[in-house]
Formats: structure tokens, C-alpha cells, sequence
């Protein structure tokens, strides 16, 4: 069954998280439009509110206002987000906050040395459970460091930088691949003493409050990339993705999807914010593998569960290589995505880093586990569209944590 339409996304949960921290802030109302529904935002809105930060809802916007941090009376749940709490740990570090993070089983499972580490580095007090959540951190007079991170990462550049903003001191992150670069163009545009160059960000502590500013936020990429993959392999499909953010940091997967073979015709760009959004049509060609390294992999880690479902369908070798990363990521991805698809029939192997797969190969229908990761969920029904049999998951519900309409959209489209 074809896939045509088209479709506009929630806001991109990146940028969402950061504008709602850095409205916070802010000196005054900002006001923020296209906030996606799905929890992962929500439990960084709830965490800021439960600082003494004001957020209000005004129509289908938010208004945030800025200044005003305290301590939180009871631990700050960060559900199953780790951007929510790596983040924060930078950002309450620079304010002089006291305060405990929790969060779901499947948060707690994930390292939080990484983050802790280059912080402590700043002389920022804290405790764990063992390098996991629950992490406290304790107000510190911190102090701005030179850090080499040793992944490209943005959440780890992200959270050393807020820090920075309320250190005696310039503080330096430099990374071996340029990671998604939201907080650098936001705080940039804010007034921020911020600088880049390559893979280097510096900034200082802040002199006054940031500007406070009025964003509708972009079509979430990583979102659209599920419906652009539906477009890619179900035959006669063509859909036109509406607003999609369109940052270079984050067009990985459509840089992919264009060397596979799909056809694709950039409707239209332009600017806004900051940053670049773009409209664009995806229809069906026949896919070819590709090989993806380490240094293209920051630019669509999110999105790597959906490329090997589009490899088991392309003609030839794919393989993908550098992607430890994913086994930290909600659930072990790697892992997840090889176990489900070998039940489907797929020929696959699972390296520690990557994944080799050849295609094209008709799946099977499974039952699928989802470790209640919604990229998993979200990438296993799009499979479920070219398999032969049914396809079912043991946890749909997951998709709420950044797309809720996932389905109900799918199903619109289905013609």
C-alpha cells in the first residue's frame, strides 16, 4: 500500500529542549511555538518549572519566564531523557543549583560519567550511583576548563558549555567530529560570549541574561525521517515533508537516503532563527547499500535504525561502522535492531561498532521488541509495511516519547 501526502512534524526535540533552557535564562517572556507533545520535552519543561522557572501555556504556544532558578523541593524526574538531564546538569552546575536527578529504568541504565566527568573537571560537587542515575550535584563554584571530548557528541559539548556560562573563566570543548550544533547557533544569537571554530566551541560566564526571543521551532528531522524512508521503499510512494529543520549537522540520514538511491527534490529553504528549514518531496526508486564511518555517523545517529531497514531492502552490501554509540542510546540499538531483524529474515551481522547487512531481502513478519525505545518501535513498523505477514510490537505506547501521532499520521497516508 502506497504511501502519498504530506506532512508537517512536531518541533525538532533538539532544539525544543535547548529553547526552553535558554528562555529560562532569559531576561523576560519568550515565547515558543510548534513544541512537540511527546514526553522527553515535556519532562525538561517540568524539570525547569520544578526550578522556580515560570512556563505557562498561552494558546497552542508556551511563554517561559526567565531568571529566577531555585532549588527543587523534590528530585528532578527526567523520565526516559537523557538530553533532559545531561543538559540540566550543566545548566543548574552554572546557576548554583542543589538538586537530585532521577528517572526511568531505562535512563537509569545509561552512563552519566560522561557528562559528570569534564564537570568535575570544573571543580562541580556531585554523586552517583556508580557513574548512573541518581546524580546530585551540590552548588560549587566552577571553574572553566579546556576539555577534549572523546566522542562526538552534542549532548556532552552541550552540557560543558552551559556550565561554562556560569564559570570563572573561558571554557573550551573541542570534538573528533562536529556533533549537532544547536546550543552553539542559539546561545550565539541570544548573546552569549560565544565562539567556534571547526570542531572547537569556547564560551565564558554570562555578564547578563540572555535575550529573550519569540521561535516557532522546525519540523522535527529525525521524525521525518520515518516517513521519508516509508516514501523510499514502498513502491509508488511519494510524500512532500513539510518545514523540516534543515541544520548540516543533521541532514545525515537524507545525505544517506540520497546515496541509496531514493529520489528527492528539495522543494524549497529558507532561513529562520538561525537556522535552515527546508520542504521536501521523497518518492520510491530502487536503493542501492551504502557504507557509512564513523565521521558521518554524529549526523544521523538518531536515525541508524531506520537505515538498516532500508538496507535490508536495497540491492547490494551495507555497512556501517563507528556507531558504538548506539548501544548507550535509549536501549542498545545494535543490538535490538539485529535481534529483531534476524527474526524477520534478514541477512545481518552485528559487529561491536556497526552493522553489516545484505539486501535486498524479503522480511518476514515477527514479533517484534521494542525495549521500549521509540526509534525501535517507529523503525520495526515501517519494516512491517514491506513484510511478508504481520508485524507486532510489544510496546507500540513508546512512540510517545517524542511523536505520538506517529501512527494516526502513517495511517493517513496509507493509500
Amino acid at each position: 500500500m502506497a504511501i502519498k501526502g504530506k506532512i508537517s512534524f512536531p518541533g525538532d526535540k533538539s532544539i525544543s529542549h535547548r529553547a526552553l533552557m535558554f528562555a529560562a535564562l532569559a531576561d523576560g517572556d519568550s515565547r515558543i511555538s510548534n513544541l512537540p507533545t511527546g514526553a522527553d520535552v515535556q519532562s525538561t519543561r517540568t524539570c525547569l518549572e520544578a526550578c522556580g522557572i515560570q512556563i505557562k501555556d498561552v494558546g497552542d504556544d508556551v511563554v517561559v519566564t526567565g531568571g529566577g532558578f531555585s532549588d527543587p523541593d523534590q528530585p528532578l524526574d527526567c523520565g526516559n531523557s537523557g538530553t533532559t538531564i545531561r543538559l540540566l546538569l550543566g545548566l543548574l552546575a552554572s546557576q548554583g543549583i542543589n538538586a537530585t536527578f532521577i528517572g526511568d529504568n531505562s535512563l537509569s541504565n545509561r552512563p552519566m560519567n560522561r557528562i559528570l566527568d569534564p564537570l568535575s573537571q570544573m571543580e562541580l560537587e556531585s554523586n552517583s550511583n556508580e557513574g548512573k542515575i541518581p546524580v546530585t550535584i551540590h552548588k560549587s563554584n566552577i571553574k572553566g576548563i579546556t576539555y577534549q571530548s572523546p566522542v562526538a557528541s552534542a549532548q556532552i559539548k552541550s552540557a560543558v558549555l552551559l556550565a561554562g556560562l556560569g564559570a570563572d573563566g573561558k571554557t573550551s570543548v573541542t570534538e573528533p567530529f562536529l556533533s549537532r550544533d544547536h546550543t552553539e547557533k542559539m546561545l550565539k544569537r541570544l548573546g552569549a560570549n560565544l565562539s567556534t571554530n571547526g570542531v572547537l566551541s569556547t564560551t565564558s560566564r554570562l555578564i547578563s541574561p540572555l535575550s529573550n526571543f519569540n521561535l516557532s521551532v522546525p519540523g522535527d528531522p529525525s521524525s521525518a525521517a520515518f516517513f521519508a524512508a516509508t516514501a523510499a521503499i514502498v513502491p509508488e510512494s511519494e510524500i512532500i515533508l513539510n518545514g523540516i529543520l534543515h541544520n548540516p549537522t543533521r541532514m545525515g540520514f537524507y545525505s544517506a537516503l540520497q546515496k541509496m538511491g531514493a529520489g528527492m527534490d528539495f522543494i524549497d529553504t529558507w532561513e529562520e532563527a538561525g537556522e535552515t528549514i527546508g520542504t521536501l518531496k521523497v518518492f520510491h526508486q530502487p536503493l542501492k547499500g551504502i557504507t557509512i564511518t564513523k565521521d558521518e555517523v554524529p549526523g544521523l545517529i538518531d536515525e541508524l535504525p531506520i537505515v538498516v531497514i532500508l538496507a535490508t531492502q536495497a540491492n547490494g552490501k551495507s555497512e556501517i561502522r563507528g556507531a558504538e554509540e548506539l548501544r548507550v542510546k535509549e536501549c542498545d540499538r545494535i543490538h535490538a535492531v539485529c535481534k529483531n531483524l534476524n527474526k524477520m529474515g534478514a541477512d545481518i551481522k552485528e559487529l561491536h561498532d556497526g552493522f553489516i547487512i545484505y539486501g535486498p531481502k524479503q522480511l518476514n513478519g515477527a514479533e517484534i521488541k521494542t525495549f521500549h525505545d521509540h526509534r525501535i518501535a517507529m523503525a520495526f513498523t515501517i519494516a512491517g509495511l514491506v513484510a511478508n505477514g504481520d508485524v507486532t510490537l510489544d510496546y507500540p505506547e513508546c512512540v510517545s516519547i517524542s511523536f505520538p501521532e506517529f501512527y494516526s499520521e502513517l495511517e493517513r497516508l496509507r493509500q
